[in-house]
């Protein structure tokens, strides 16, 4: 059996809604891309939703719309894909990286304040934080925003790993979706995301000027509503009014967006099941740690992690991964933390121990496969190879 780390689910209306755009005879942004950003931002509940062609660009234009400039710093947790951190640097600023909590892998906000009093004690100009969902399960954003207040930052969620994701206080107060209470929230439509345009992304925000900062900077710094200027009620004049990018979603990636968005809450509940069924399945042995799962919060699932018990085995994580794929199942890391990169390590002089926690349990997580649709065989297939090869490694 073979069964790949991701599987993108995409069903006949995604097909034949781009059938019927690549028959349209219009391919790039427009109408469909504007009907996507309407719904996202409901779905959301955001005021504004701008489509970009990644993340990436995303969290770019959220930091240049806020202003960010050279010197300035940025806290970003250490445990995050390249892009968190790479996009301050963009900007010749400087990301100060924070470990994460090892119960959940999110960033740790005591070591957060530790280094946002430094350097303001320092005179840095500390201008913003940018808190990663990790895997899909919301950071604690009370913290995050208490701390924004006390320091005057702005917050640029990298929600990336998350749609649907939800969070609350406790039990007794209402739901709230990711993005809903920060500066600027970022999503990710890569093929492996929890929905999907193959490669996209989408920056929301309830601020007029960040929005309207954003749309122009995506399209090369022209301005507003650039696109219309090829259709019958368009303008053949533009104003270029900065140095923008070209980072615009098409309209073929949001017509596959628009179904993948109304089948979120669907493909949610499906991950959510093999989360589960692997929980049950994982339970039998003492080999694995789970990642806490916090009750006040709703998982997106885009990510099923592990901890291997590497004091109980003779084998590293690396010999598992490998041995995982030759039984045909596909595993992944997520991540080797930033400070631990020759980047990192070379430009600011970051040892492993600086950011303790994070460089221990890098060593020890592996990410399942997890997709909608994944079949109770697959996932039992998963766990028993596993299982079997942990055992023969037991010390």
């Amino acid at each position: 059996m073979k069964i790949p780390f991701h599987l993108p689910r995409i069903e006949e209306e995604e097909i034949a809604e781009v059938v019927a755009t690549l028959r349209s005879g219009w391919l790039t942004t427009g109408a469909k891309t504007k009907q996507f950003e309407a719904e996202f931002a409901l779905y959301v509940g955001a005021k504004h939703a701008v489509a970009l062609n990644s993340a990436t660009a995303a969290l770019h234009l959220a930091l240049e719309a806020i202003g960010l400039q050279k010197g300035d710093v940025v806290l970003v947790p250490t445990m995050t894909f390249a892009a968190t951190a790479e996009v301050v640097r963009y900007f010749d600023a400087t990301p100060i990286l924070v470990d994460c909590r090892e119960s959940d892998f999110n960033i740790d906000l005591n070591d957060a304040c530790r280094k946002a009093d430094e350097i303001v004690s320092a005179g840095g100009h500390l201008k913003a934080i940018i808190p990663v969902h990790f895997g899909g399960q919301a950071v604690d954003m009370l913290g995050v925003l208490a701390l924004a207040k006390a320091y005057n930052l702005k917050v640029i969620e990298d929600a990336a790993h998350c749609c649907p994701a939800f969070y609350r206080e406790n039990q007794t107060m209402p739901w709230k979706s990711v993005g809903s209470e920060s500066d600027v929230a970022c999503y990710s439509f890569y093929a492996n995301k929890c929905i999907t345009t193959g490669e996209g992304g989408m920056a929301c925000t309830n601020d007029d000027n960040l929005a309207d900062r954003m749309r122009i900077m995506a399209l090369h710094g022209i301005s507003k509503d650039a696109w219309k200027r090829f259709t019958a009620e368009g303008s053949w004049y533009y104003e270029i009014v900065a140095p923008g990018y070209k980072y615009n979603l098409t309209d073929i990636a949001s017509s596959i967006g628009l179904h993948q968005l109304r089948k979120a809450n669907y493909f949610r509940d499906l991950r959510d099941r093999v989360a589960k069924t692997y929980a049950r399945l994982l339970a039998e042995t003492d080999l694995v740690r789970p990642l806490y799962i916090n009750a006040d919060r709703v998982h997106a699932w885009h990510l099923y992690v592990i901890r291997l018990k590497l004091d109980s085995l003779r084998i590293d994580r690396a010999v598992v991964i490998e041995e995982l794929k030759a039984a045909g199942v596909g595993a992944s890391v997520h991540w080797i933390p930033l400070h631990m990169h020759p980047y990192y390590r070379q430009t600011y002089g970051y040892q492993s121990e600086d950011l303790p926690i994070a460089a221990r349990v890098s060593r020890e997580n592996i990410s399942l496969p997890i997709f909608p649709g994944m079949k109770d065989e697959e996932i039992a297939y998963v766990v028993d190879h596993l299982l079997a090869l942990l055992e023969k490694h037991r010390r």
